[in-house]
């Protein structure tokens, strides 16, 4: 412990005086022209000599990017009338992303919360009201996205997708033209580019260790087959402890990606494949103490930077209330993937003005969950057995009447903190066939017309066991805890042996079917310094879910196993709801190019947002009686300027949304359709990205974003019962801070290159500020401010070698993301004690790559 302590100091002292005199992080644009020299992409037959960073910052606004516009080769940044951030391979290692949603951190105005762990994100966009998962965001492979529906209850896309050396680039979007391309998202998208191969074979290997038990392997091949024709093959292997230890592997799999493209005589062919198999943990609430509106504090026994309930006691179980049966679980399957996706992108110049584009993709695996979820606040054993209410999580037995035992038989201290949490099983098999085909014809000189047919096919066949509420102690890497009681002179059985209360409570199979057809024109012309576009989308969802009906069942017949005397087992009927709908989305942007290196432009779009499978058609009542369309209605400018010396991309808005849906869920999960909420939001604020560089060694980048967004459209207030405090109140809503999103948030970093006659060394160091932000629509739960530091040092010692050290949390900051999400309001009970999601502590990372 004292050598990291000493590793740690020293790692950071040489950062902090490698970057003297500044902050931290990557500006948006995070890519080659504005980072400090480094070796060109693996793909790259030979490294170019490093190019002076301000002469490689005067060009990035001259940099082409595809997403979200209909140009034949992609528009210039400074041509773009939206928000779009890019970044290439080697700023996204810089980035120091713990996950793919970690990485949107380098668009302003994004906000992951990746305190989950590596899957499972919350990713919210400001000014957009989510509140969990990742309804308004899409992730891309080749332009394509990667399923059907943006997110679904235990799924959104970037569990779906890692980041390793077979990525280019990435190009992120936000609003703008994204309501009408591809799949329409109203909100972000982020296209991930692969490498392909070259003429000259080249590639890297690459070796990481981590602090945490991390061991990872890297690699890159991409090589000519034949004239014109380029392949590449490449992935990742990794095994790790995890920064807060299960006892077992906390991430464990790896992925493999190829291609092979074709250089045709006036356009490209690639094909693209790659399998993921992944297991990661998801991490649930710990305990804290909160002092105050917005303090927060260890709880004794826990270390919240290192410490997770997750154990070996209760890493295997059987779970009889899984839907046909009953099945056999396991922790360390984690939330992770097992996916395959195929994809082909085809792009031709006709000729006399026409071009044709296509991208095709298709998917399918298996995205499980396998994970504890909240219920109510700690308490002793004694009290938990005999003296709380039900309402606050107690069971209400005749005094002295109960025995309380580990697995091994030893009994367990009354005065023992006790905790019972759900242990959810749910198996998620998804599949996706997509299509985007794109026809332009230049009607005449400046102007181009755009035509498009987007279809998308859909699967979902789940399995799900929510419940499972587990009796264990309330200490890291808990132990169950099994209890027996007499009453009336009858032994009753209140856990099974494992620990179990309850076999489940929402104990479903439901089957998914969609298909989405949209229609979309766009029109693009330039006139000298202008350049002006009018696009619009018809889009039509046509989806069914057929969800089984529930009984409650005995399921061993014996009324004094109480934990299985009421589970609900599918009774062999079924509710089959069929959601068809249709909307015209449109957008209109102008930009005006002042000059070679300075444009602004101003932008409008009206955006729309289908119900999915899980939140929107399953459980309604009447079985069609479906909520409102979510619709946006968006407003931008924006400002781009670029010199040695300064970087300035900014942008302010004003969003409205209309139809937003709250369901409420009870303790256990199982969402409560008969009390939802319909309202809306009105939303203005800034998204900034900018960089200064004093000399061509030092540069200093910004990211920020700052909100004003607020709940509105809902004059009555939402009733609800609250299980920390056991209190029955009905909030407003209206006027309410949007929740989970900061009010503000900041990434300075300053950097620093060291030209040195056997290579170069590059130096930096991000410091991350995150303002007020809280739980949930009610805004009763404030979730505090924090700040981080990050660092990098990367040292390319010759054209072959490079050697790197990063790492997060280097300060071991106590910040929150999340508290209990199945509670509505104040979350902390009245001795202060709350359930929430704090940051990980301080992550180390070194790698030694070979580049060839």
């Amino acid at each position: 412990m004292k050598s990291q302590t000493k590793l740690t100091r020293l790692v950071l002292s040489a950062a902090i005086a490698a970057t003297l005199a500044s902050g931290a992080v990557m500006a948006q644009d995070t890519n080659a022209a504005n980072q400090p020299p480094v070796p060109a992409p693996a793909s790259q037959p030979v490294p170019p000599p490093p190019a002076p960073a301000n002469a490689a910052q005067a060009k990035q606004l001259d940099q082409v990017v595809v997403t979200g516009n209909a140009a034949n080769g992609g528009l210039k940044k400074i041509d773009t009338s939206y928000n779009i951030t890019v970044a290439n391979e080697e700023a996204i290692r810089l980035a120091n992303p713990k996950s793919t949603a970690d990485l949107l951190k380098i668009s302003p105005g994004l906000w992951p919360e990746s305190t989950g762990g590596q899957t499972g994100a919350n990713i919210e966009i400001a000014g957009f009201p989510g509140g969990g998962d990742a309804p308004f965001n899409t992730v891309q492979m080749m332009g394509s996205p990667l399923y059907g529906f943006p997110t679904l209850s235990f799924f959104e896309q970037t569990s779906i997708f890692r980041l390793d050396d077979t990525v280019q680039r990435v190009e992120i979007i936000q609003g703008g033209p994204g309501v009408v391309f591809a799949d329409g998202q109203m909100g972000a998208s982020e296209n991930f580019i692969l490498k392909t191969g070259t003429d000259q074979p080249s590639g890297s290997i690459g070796v990481t260790y981590g602090n945490e038990g991390l061991w990872r392997a890297d690699g890159f091949y991409g090589f000519k087959v034949a004239d014109r024709w380029y392949g590449s093959i490449g992935g990742f292997y990794r095994k790790s402890d995890g920064v807060r230890d299960p006892q077992f592997a906390a991430d464990k799999g790896g992925q493999l990606t190829a291609t092979l493209s074709h250089d045709l005589e006036n356009g490209t062919l690639t094909f693209w494949a790659r399998a993921l198999n992944d297991k990661n943990q998801f991490i649930t609430p710990i305990p804290l103490i909160q002092d105050g509106t917005h303090n927060f504090r260890s709880y004794p026994g826990f270390d919240p930077l290192t410490d997770t309930y997750y154990s070996k006691d209760i890493q295997h179980v059987t779970l009889p209330g899984y839907p046909g049966g009953g099945t056999h679980a396991d922790l360390a399957d984690g939330r992770g993937a097992k996916v395959n996706f195929a994809g082909l992108n085809f792009d031709n110049d006709l000729g006399d003005g026409w071009s044709i584009s296509d991208k095709f993709l298709v998917m399918g695996g298996d995205v499980d969950t396998n994970a504890l979820f909240s219920g109510t606040n700690p308490a002793s054993l004694d009290d938990k057995l005999y003296n709380l209410t039900s309402n606050f999580g107690g069971f209400g037995l005749p005094a002295g009447s109960a025995t309380a035992t580990y697995k091994n038989g030893a009994a367990v201290d009354p005065n023992q903190s006790v905790i019972a949490q759900g242990w959810w099983h749910i198996h998620k098999h998804l599949r996706n066939m997509n299509n985007d085909f794109r026809i332009s014809k230049e009607l005449f000189e400046g102007n181009t017309l755009t035509a498009g047919l987007y279809v998308s096919k859909s699967w979902d066949d789940d399995k799900w066991n929510l419940g499972n509420n587990m009796l264990m102690t309330n200490t890291p890497n808990a132990k169950p805890i099994t209890v027996s009681y007499v009453d009336g002179g009858v032994v009753k059985q209140l856990t099974d042996n494992q620990g179990f209360l309850d076999y489940g409570n929402f104990n479903i199979n439901e089957q998914g079917r969609s298909t989405n057809k949209a229609f979309y024109l766009s029109d693009s012309w330039r006139i000298g310094p202008w350049l002006f576009d009018l696009s619009a989308r018809t889009e039509n969802q046509d989806a069914t879910n057929k969800v089984c009906n529930l009984t409650n069942v005995n399921l061993d017949g014996n009324n004094n196993t109480l934990y299985d005397n009421a589970v609900p087992v599918c009774n062999g009927t079924y509710t089959k709801p069929h959601y068809d709908k249709t909307h015209t989305s449109y957008t209109g942007g102008a930009n005006y190019e002042i000059q070679p290196n300075m444009s602004v432009y101003v932008r409008a779009n009206k955006g729309y947002h289908f119900s999915d499978f899980d939140n929107g058609i399953r459980g309604q009542s009447p079985v069609d009686n479906f909520p409102p369309l979510q619709k946006l209605e968006n407003f931008e400018a924006g400002f781009k300027y670029q010199s040695e010396l300064f970087f300035v991309d900014m942008s302010v808005y004003h969003r409205l949304f209309s139809g937003l849906l709250f369901t409420p869920t009870d303790v256990n999960g199982t969402p409560l359709t008969d009390q939802q909420a319909v309202y809306g939001s009105d939303s203005k604020g800034v998204n900034i990205a900018a960089a200064v560089s004093p000399t061509k060694d030092f540069k200093v980048q910004v990211v920020a974003a700052y909100l004003d967004g607020k709940y509105s459209h809902y004059d009555a207030c939402i009733p609800n019962t609250n299980l920390v405090t056991g209190q029955t109140t009905c909030t407003f809503i209206n006027g309410v801070k949007l929740q989970r999103q900061p009010t503000f948030r900041y990434i300075l970093t300053p950097s620093y290159h060291f030209p040195m006659s056997w290579g170069d060394i590059t130096a930096q160091v991000s410091y991350t500020r995150v303002g007020p932000h809280t739980q949930d629509i009610s805004g009763l739960q404030q979730l505090g401010t924090y700040h981080t530091f990050d660092f990098a040092i990367v040292a390319n010692i010759q054209d072959h070698w490079q050697v790197r050290l990063q790492g997060t949390n280097i300060t071991n900051e106590l910040g929150l993301t999340e508290s209990n999400s199945r509670i509505f309001g104040t979350a902390a009970g009245s001795d202060g004690v709350i359930l929430a999601r704090p940051l990980e502590g301080r992550e180390i990372n070194a790698q030694v790559k070979y580049l060839f």
